[in-house]
């Protein structure tokens, strides 16, 4: 293995890698913790705002595309759909404060935690009612960001990742056309197909699986590599999924 020169190493980079991962995996636990698939696109996921102050548009990008969400967000901007709550961090405050750490704890969570994380964000500390007023930094309050019904919310040390599961009927396209995706690759490779060959697909379905193929033929085509989509009855090996009332049939073209 070549040696590392430690000039080239990007710390920030790391961090702000790992961070995204972070976020990744807890956007999959609010998934999984919904019942929600992941073929199934999302509006939004919410992030915490401090994290979300340290990602760039390349790695928003991935978490959208890992998530397969339409918009990654920061708790700041879900306005009154969040709720805050605030707690000392006796860990942090323990050090600056000895014995009188539980009494400005106990500030802290009396706090109005809306506004107390609204000034931690913007200047990283806040005053809070201990003695007259004691400023206490980001650093000495766990902030914790949960936003109201209709979300998946995983909060896990002290780091809250939130999922829109508002399904619009745009949304329930999307994932229909995913699953037709995943079966036509199923068949693809079934059917001995090298990765580049082209195909001509032709399918026949009903409702909103119907409604959702016409809408994406496009998408669909460039998906699987399809020279032509066609609406019609199948009339090669024809392949039947009735759990979305699909049938569809498949030719190299």
């Amino acid at each position: 293995w070549p040696a590392v020169d430690e000039a080239h190493v990007d710390a920030a980079l790391i961090a702000s890698m790992t961070l995204t991962r972070r976020l990744v995996e807890l956007g999959r636990s609010a998934r999984s913790e919904a019942a929600v698939k992941t073929r199934q696109p999302l509006r939004r996921v919410l992030v915490p705002s401090a994290s979300f102050a340290k990602l760039d548009a390349e790695l928003i990008a991935e978490i959208a595309s890992e998530l397969n969400v339409g918009a990654v967000e920061s708790f700041a901007s879900a306005g009154d759909l969040v709720d805050y709550s605030a707690k000392g961090n006796f860990r942090a405050l323990g050090k600056r404060f000895g014995r009188d750490t539980p009494k400005v704890a106990a500030a802290v969570a009396s706090a109005d935690a809306a506004a107390l994380a609204a000034t931690l964000a913007a200047t990283g500390e806040a005053s809070v009612a201990f003695a007259g007023g004691t400023v206490v930094t980001a650093d000495e309050v766990i902030i914790t960001e949960r936003p109201r019904e209709g979300w998946s919310v995983v909060n896990e040390q002290g780091e809250t990742v939130a999922l829109d599961l508002e399904l619009t009927p745009e949304l329930v396209r999307a994932g229909l056309v995913r699953d037709v995706v995943r079966l036509v690759q199923e068949q693809r490779k079934a059917s001995g197909l090298e990765v580049s060959d082209r195909i001509a697909l032709t399918w026949a379905a009903s409702g909103q699986v119907a409604e959702a193929l016409r809408e994406a033929s496009g998408l669909l085509a460039g998906e699987v590599l399809a020279s032509t989509v066609v609406e019609g009855e199948p009339d090669a090996e024809v392949v039947v999924d009735d759990d979305l009332g699909l049938r569809f049939s498949l030719v190299r073209a």
